[in-house]
């Protein structure tokens, strides 16, 4: 049987070197759609920045995007499904408990309209030299929707919006110290490990090692892309068996695991790449070798025969 759900990353997976869509890529998107397929883009950026790419795609307006890495599900026309938010005693925590990085911190908060823009404020950060410097070109775009803070805690108050989720970024090994700390409180879940019945948080990693970046997030407790799809198979009577989810990155591991077909991106790092080995995830060319399209053919091939 076909898939019926085809979970797709977007950074490193969809979008090539360049942040560009291929035209086999749409191909394959569309060849997807016309035999009956959800395309369901799952991805760390939040919906508008994913937006920023999703609208010239032409996407069915009733599919579901899934952004900041499941905390949030609305459709490609902007309608919110479903939202899960980090609680404002645990995010002002994590502000104390993360001091020594709050020059790399930024808090997320969904404030997307109808139109599926944000306004300025979905993005709060305290300090700036150092995000410049290690995510320079990110900032550049989200420009309109940061806002500079003296404290963090300025804008985790009782009377405003709560946050969806928390980011640390830097390099590798910067933030493998920060990981090690967070990873030291009971009340975190590590990185793809099992979540005990009284974390708060999960963190989930994507890493670049050709830059020396890793991007940390921090989300509330249950939430991944995996929670997200199961969600929505639920909303579409599909089961994971039903999916195909294909990623290229630590924080798209918990969606492979659950999905009954997997493709890893072969620009992937060495060990997840490793990780696929041994969990019976194909591995498809890279990013800019059109391995999206090669995943979603081969399904289809196989439907086909």
């Amino acid at each position: 049987m076909p898939p019926r759900l085809i979970a797709i990353d977007l950074d490193g997976t969809l979008l090539n070197s360049s942040g560009k869509v291929s035209p086999r890529n749409r191909a394959a998107l569309k060849l997807a759609e016309s035999s009956g397929i959800e395309i369901v883009v799952s991805t760390g950026r939040r919906h508008s920045f994913a937006m920023q790419v999703l609208r010239d795609l032409n996407l069915q307006p009733t599919s579901a995007v899934v952004s900041s890495n499941g905390t949030v599900i609305r459709t490609i026309h902007s309608d919110l499904i479903h939202r899960t938010h980090l609680p404002l005693s645990t995010a002002r925590w994590l502000c104390a408990h993360l001091n020594d990085y709050r020059n790399t911190l930024v808090l997320t908060f969904d404030l997307t309209g109808a139109d599926g823009e944000d306004s300025r404020g979905a993005l709060i950060v305290e300090h700036l030299d150092d995000l410049h410097t290690s995510i320079g070109r990110w900032m550049r775009a989200n420009e309109p929707y940061i806002e500079h803070v003296q404290r963090l805690e300025d804008a985790l108050q009782p009377h405003q919006n709560l946050p969806i989720q928390m980011m640390l970024c830097g390099p590798i090994e910067r933030m493998r110290e920060a990981e090690a700390l967070l990873n030291a409180h009971p009340l975190i879940t590590p990185v793809g490990a099992q979540e005990s019945p009284n974390a708060e948080v999960a963190l989930h990693r994507t890493t670049y090692p050709d830059t020396d970046l890793t991007l940390l997030d921090i989300l509330p407790a249950g939430c991944s892309k995996a929670s997200a799809l199961k969600h929505i198979a639920a909303l579409r009577g599909a089961t994971p068996a039903d999916i195909l989810a294909i990623g290229d990155n630590w924080n798209d591991v918990a969606m492979l695991r659950l999905a009954g077909h997997a493709a890893l991106m072969s620009n992937a790092p060495d060990d997840l790449k490793a990780l696929a080995a041994t969990s019976g995830w194909s591995v498809v060319p890279s990013n800019d070798e059109d391995g999206v399209a090669v995943a979603i053919e081969s399904v289809l091939s196989q439907v086909a025969v």
